[in-house]
């Protein structure tokens, strides 16, 4: 395997269904990991996919609190572009226990870890990188990530990460995407039912406290 800031000079002027094509020159598919939680801007990297491998394995986090909107985007989505979506989430009674102790409100990173984080630690041990389709503009903490970063165990590639917002509607537009229905009713981020709101980029999310990001992409 190259080094990261090898393989950043190799894709920063690929497009971004090349650089979707380029990996699966550089790395098998079976070492590919990819996740989307369909929400506002999810079709994007889902339709090149769906373009490029559409036998690629989407991994989705189900935790429990999705919006209905959510379960069936990611339904019609699925059927649409013939994605091979496989659903991950903690155990049964781990969902139990936090929502009867109500960590979504009183321990909001405990229960990202428990819901999303930690379903998500046995599945990649099985990969070597994980796409992901983060974009720079969204929070603080992703305006300092590139293309390609490293992290323990697996290497995360990031191929939407330099597209701004204006772009990123050029090309749901370009593409006929369709939306999200809660990004018609003002969500623009979209997660969990208990911290989500309506709002602008992610004024919506985890409001009542100084959290922006469940913890996958810290």
């Amino acid at each position: 395997m190259l080094n990261v800031k090898t393989y950043i000079n190799r894709y920063q002027a690929l497009s971004i269904y090349q650089r979707m094509e380029q990996l699966y020159s550089d790395f098998d598919a079976d070492d590919i990991m990819l996740t989307s939680a369909f929400s506002a801007y999810s079709a994007l990297l889902l339709k090149v996919i769906s373009d490029v491998n559409k036998s690629q394995v989407v991994y989705f986090i189900d935790t429990g609190y999705h919006f209905q909107e959510t379960l069936d985007y990611k339904e019609y989505l699925s059927k649409r572009y013939q994605l091979n979506v496989v659903s991950v989430s903690a155990t049964n009674a781990k969902q139990l226990k936090c929502q009867e102790q109500e960590l979504c409100l009183h321990q909001p990173n405990r229960c990202c870890l428990i819901n999303r984080i930690q379903p998500l630690e046995e599945i990649k041990e099985g990969y070597n990188i994980w796409v992901s389709g983060v974009m720079q503009w969204q929070t603080t903490n992703r305006s300092k990530l590139s293309l390609f970063e490293k992290k323990p165990n697996i290497l995360k590639f990031h191929p939407l990460i330099d597209m701004n917002e204006q772009a990123c509607n050029d090309f749901i537009l370009k593409h006929d995407l369709p939306s999200h229905p809660l990004k018609e009713k003002g969500y623009d981020s979209i997660g969990c039912t208990p911290c989500t709101k309506a709002g602008n980029n992610r004024a919506g999310r985890w409001q009542e406290s100084d959290k922006t990001e469940c913890g996958l992409h810290l």
